[in-house]
């Protein structure tokens, strides 16, 4: 009796997990026309057809060799040739019993001719992503190419946020210690076109609180403060008698004899006085040379002496 309400269960159950929609493939990447992705779940009865989107057109269209295909793998060549520039967006659906999951577009993890090329660098509270304007695209149609870049923190779907530019952007206020991801895409005329890049990643780094010396200083300053004001205020109010004593100038006694009159004679003998000096004044100065050729006349005779 068991073994019949067993039966009667898997016959019954089978059937309903037949009519479950599959999950969608994973990881879809493309690189140089050769689509690749995982599968959600180790089924064997799940197939999966490739689609592609032209590069002046809305329509999806298959990829002949890769319908209800068991593979993981397609090579997308045949895309190229169907579409301006070469320029595709492609996707892939799984299937079982007619049932069809939700397609998910590829990514490329190199940038090409309708691919943008991505480089990130993260700084506390923001996050760059550096793009070219030197593609093909802009040769043609200049302006009127910008980028989609899509982001957010790693988890969340990176299909709500997004800016448009024509060159590298910033995003600002991001919170530090948190992993952030981009994707971005070529838009013309406000139309997504070709593949977008794969997810990037970086995590915000966290600002560098180091101590600087002015900060040391100042809290240095701020302690000295409190400590000293507390016993400056104190000994102002009960020492106050002593403060003014120690702000006293000090006294000084001047000797006697310093303020005795100087005496007078002694500044009149002093040998340094101007009227007490002596010197004997030259009248003449005769030449060496001169004096001799001088002729003096000879001393004259004595007189005789008087005669009585």
């Amino acid at each position: 009796m068991l073994f019949i309400l067993l039966c009667i269960q898997v016959v019954v159950t089978v059937p309903a997990l037949s009519e479950v929609t599959p999950a969608p493939p994973q990881n879809i990447h493309v690189e140089k026309w050769l689509l690749t992705w995982t599968p959600a779940t180790e089924e064997r009865d799940v197939t999966y057809t490739v689609q592609y989107q032209s590069f002046d057109t809305s329509v999806w269209r298959d990829i002949p060799a890769c319908v209800h295909t068991s593979f993981t793998s397609c090579n997308v060549a045949f895309s190229k040739a169907e579409s301006k520039h070469g320029c595709v967006t492609l996707r892939v659906q799984a299937e079982r019993r007619g049932l069809t999951s939700t397609p998910v577009q590829a990514c490329s993890r190199h940038g090409d001719s309708c691919t943008p090329e991505v480089s990130l660098t993260a700084r506390p509270g923001s996050l760059t992503v550096f793009l070219s304007r030197n593609h093909s695209l802009a040769e043609e149609y200049g302006d009127h190419v910008t980028h989609r870049v899509y982001y957010g923190k790693e988890g969340e779907s990176l299909e709500e946020k997004y800016k448009e530019t024509l060159s590298s952007v910033s995003f600002l206020g991001l919170e530090e210690g948190q992993r952030y991801c981009t994707r971005v895409q070529y838009v013309r005329y406000n139309e997504a076109v070709g593949t977008r890049s794969c997810p990037q990643c970086e995590v915000i780094p966290r600002t560098k609180h180091e101590p600087v010396q002015t900060e040391v200083i100042v809290g240095v300053v701020v302690v000295v403060f409190l400590v000293l004001t507390p016993v400056i205020v104190y000994i102002l109010i009960c020492h106050r008698g002593r403060v003014k004593q120690w702000l006293r100038p000090a006294t000084c006694d001047i000797p006697d004899f310093l303020l005795q009159p100087y005496p007078e004679h002694h500044m009149l003998s002093s040998p340094n006085s101007p009227s007490e000096e002596r010197y004997d004044v030259i009248s003449f100065i005769t030449p060496e040379e001169v004096r001799g050729q001088l002729q003096l006349p000879p001393p004259s005779a004595p007189a005789p002496p008087a005669l009585g």
